[in-house]
């Protein structure tokens, strides 16, 4: 039985509780701010942080769910989430961890609504923090505060829009680099004070806008201007250091006071001028000149399927190499996009997601300040251990809107990724749509034209369209004799007629087509593979007349007795595909060549070419594989294969792995029956007509010195195109590689 003591002190206990959990409910949820940060992200992604009591802190996975991921990011001014990540996926973040057991319903305004622990209590530590994936796209209208209370503290620059107003003598360059910026809030564009603003800030919106750096302008236009213009100046400053790859790593600055026309009274509204990159600065020049080519370079970009993105590449001691991506994040990306001539970086990629290279890995756990002019000034760990091209690190970099797209369009696809290609023209004093003609087309061409859609790369090439029934009053043909080398911008600065066009089979079902795909093949010959199965043999004539029928015998043989000898230079090649798509013949399994005499289908007619050459460069003897059997012959670890030859089955090589064609099967050689003894270059060339579409040709040839006594053969040097500075492969005279080879 309970005393009357007792019963008085439960009561009195419940009564507080009560009266803790009724004020609770009264009072109004505490003011909180949002925001994003940690490592390898973009703008609208991070570790979810917030700023409470003077303080920013972070969240616990724990409870986390999709809902509370959409109340965050709403709050922080997106759509909606994407996804979240547990575990300290963006790192881990310092301070408190504000919330923990967060239950959302989803339709919370803020997140400090949601059922939680409490604010600050929780049994998490930071490897537990959470992070979300916001909706790219803005809330249209959505009107960013600032919590006056807070005002001490750094706040990330939150807009809705940035952009660069041009002037009208301005508007019609190609890029625009100079004009007003302007900041969308709350539905609105409004202008800047320039009385805070620093080259600095400059600096980065340049970035944005695919621009290297900023430059000096002409004021005095731009100010009787602004006394001329209504202006709506936006209520905060901007703080930039420099290093930022968007405004919105930016941090805000002292409040503007807004009062009506005498706001910003001192200053003017912020005017921007960038200067651009050596591939889009705009030029007088034309025609093929104007593809971008550098001379020497420290850093590329390579297997990227766009303009501006890449896998990374470092110049050391002559010879190519990759860079790890430990500690790879969006300050070292930028520092690479600045260096190439474009702007700040959209990405960071990681685990080789654009192909992976070969060689050395050169660098690894980079750290760039984002202040410097290459990436080689930044700190590094020379030693690459545990790194693999696995790991190979790559960019995506802002580059300047150049307007190509819209002078040229794919018309009659199933898909926008395909179609008739049409060109905008200039005729008779006025801009109309027509057809390309088909003679010449070729990859190469298909190439430019996906890239210059913003298409990815060229998957065919088309030289008959009439299944893809295009715009009628753009048959006729505007376009011939195109030529393209791979490396231009846009399909007008390629080789062509000009407006002279001349086209023998017209246009309509003969217009040039292509297709397009994202991903890409890489193949890759092994130097080492070739170097160390190199010799001789002689056979006798009477066993090389398969071998012969395939012409796969220097011309000689034509009129060798079927007694006498014929002198193979014979080796094994290994062709792995570093690619990010199957490598597959082009030719459809019902147009594959049967040949009688080895009993086997042809799925490319050539595959290979294999020459040997003087120092000079003069071809003295040559050979060619046909694919008779495009299969996976190894893969790397965890890597299925997929192709094989037997039984008719399907032909091609998968990705991460590589076909081995033995030196001891037909036609893997060369005849130098009839060569002098002497100094030699032995070339191999893979995919020698562009038959395939691949992300990256010139690392298609392979190029070994050769010395021929008489009886002996010795091949040592052997080099990857591309995998060299200029100045090392220019010790290979007369060669080009094979991006230009067919010219």
């Amino acid at each position: 039985m309970l005393r009357p003591v007792a019963i008085h002190c439960v009561l009195s206990t419940l009564l507080s509780l009560w009266a803790l959990c009724n004020a609770q409910s009264d009072s109004s949820p505490p003011v909180i701010q949002l925001r994003l940060a940690g490592e390898k992200r973009k703008h609208y992604e991070g570790r979810l942080e917030v700023f409470y009591n003077g303080e920013w802190g972070t969240v616990c996975d724990d409870d986390f769910s999709i809902s509370a991921a959409h109340v965050a990011c709403r709050e922080l001014g997106f759509l909606d989430a994407q996804s979240w990540l547990p575990s300290a996926k963006y790192g881990k973040g310092e301070g408190r961890i504000w919330f923990d057991n967060m239950h959302c319903t989803g339709g919370e305004k803020s997140l400090a609504q949601c059922h939680s622990n409490g604010l600050g209590v929780s049994d998490c530590k930071h490897s537990e923090d959470v992070g979300v994936m916001c909706n790219q796209k803005r809330i249209p209208g959505f009107k960013f505060i600032r919590n006056q209370a807070n005002s001490g503290e750094t706040f990330p620059v939150q807009v809705e829009d940035v952009r660069l107003r041009a002037t009208y003598s301005q508007r019609k360059r190609v890029p625009i680099t100079e004009g007003f910026l302007e900041v969308k809030d709350g539905g609105k564009w409004r202008q800047i004070c320039n009385e805070d603003w620093t080259e600095q800030n400059s600096k980065v919106i340049c970035g944005m806008y695919g621009f290297p750096g900023e430059k000096r302008f002409n004021v005095r236009p731009y100010k009787l201007l602004a006394k001329r213009r209504k202006k709506n100046y936006w209520g905060s400053s901007v703080n930039c250091t420099g290093n930022e790859a968007d405004l919105s790593e930016c941090n805000m600055g002292r409040d503007i006071v807004l009062k009506g026309n005498s706001t910003c009274e001192k200053g003017m509204p912020v005017v921007v001028s960038c200067v651009p990159g050596r591939a889009f600065a705009p030029s007088v020049s034309a025609g093929y000149r104007k593809a971008y080519r550098v001379e020497q370079p420290l850093v590329r970009l390579r297997g990227g399927a766009l303009i501006g993105e890449g896998r990374v590449e470092v110049l050391k001691n002559g010879v190519w190499g990759t860079v790890c991506d430990d500690n790879w994040n969006i300050r070292a990306a930028t520092v690479v996009c600045r260096e190439l001539g474009f702007g700040s970086a959209k990405e960071a990629l990681t685990g080789a997601r654009l192909g992976q290279g070969s060689g050395s890995v050169h660098m690894n756990e980079v750290e760039c300040s984002g202040f410097e002019k290459s990436l080689t000034e930044c700190y590094f760990n020379r030693e690459a251990l545990g790194c693999n091209h696995e790991e190979d690190a790559a960019v995506r970099c802002n580059v300047p809107a150049m307007g190509f797209n819209n002078r040229l369009r794919l018309n009659g696809g199933r898909n926008p990724f395909e179609g008739r290609v049409e060109v905008l023209a200039e005729r008779n004093g006025s801009m109309v749509w027509g057809t390309v003609c088909s003679d010449s087309w070729g990859t190469m061409e298909a190439m430019v034209v996906c890239r210059q859609l913003g298409l990815g790369f060229a998957s065919n090439a088309f030289q008959e369209t009439w299944y893809w029934q295009g715009d009628v009053s753009a048959d006729a043909v505007v376009m011939s004799g195109v030529r393209c080398s791979g490396t231009e911008l846009t399909l007008d600065q390629c080789l062509h007629h000009g407006k002279h066009v001349l086209c023998p089979k017209g246009g309509g079902r003969f217009s040039a087509g292509v297709s397009c795909t994202q991903m890409a093949p890489d193949l890759v010959l092994s130097a080492q593979a070739v170097e160390q199965t190199t010799y001789l043999e002689d056979r006798p004539m009477y066993m090389l007349q398969c071998a012969h029928e395939e012409h796969c015998l220097s011309s000689s043989a034509a009129t060798a007795e079927p007694s006498s000898y014929r002198r193979l230079l014979r080796f094994s090649s290994q062709i792995h595909n570093n690619g990010q798509a199957d490598f597959r013949p082009r030719a459809a399994h019902h147009s594959w060549v049967w040949h009688e005499c080895h009993r086997h289908y042809h799925s490319m007619e050539v595959f290979t070419h294999y020459d040997l050459l003087t120092l000079n460069g003069t071809k003295v003897a040559e050979g060619h594989k046909a694919s008779f059997c495009l299969e996976d012959t190894h893969c790397d670890e965890g890597i299925q294969k997929r192709y094989e030859c037997a039984n008719f089955g399907a032909q091609g090589i998968t990705v991460g792995c590589w076909d081995t064609y033995r030196h001891d099967i037909d036609c893997q050689w060369i005849d130098i029956t009839d060569l002098k003894p002497g100094d030699y270059i032995f070339q191999v060339v893979i995919n020698p007509n562009f038959e395939v579409a691949e992300s990256d040709y010139t690392n298609n040839i392979m190029k070994c010195r050769s010395r021929y006594d008489g009886q002996r053969i010795w091949t040592y040097n052997c080099i990857i195109g591309g995998s060299r500075s200029s100045e090392t492969e220019e010790t290979f005279p007369g060669l080009h590689d094979n991006q230009l080879s067919r010219r």
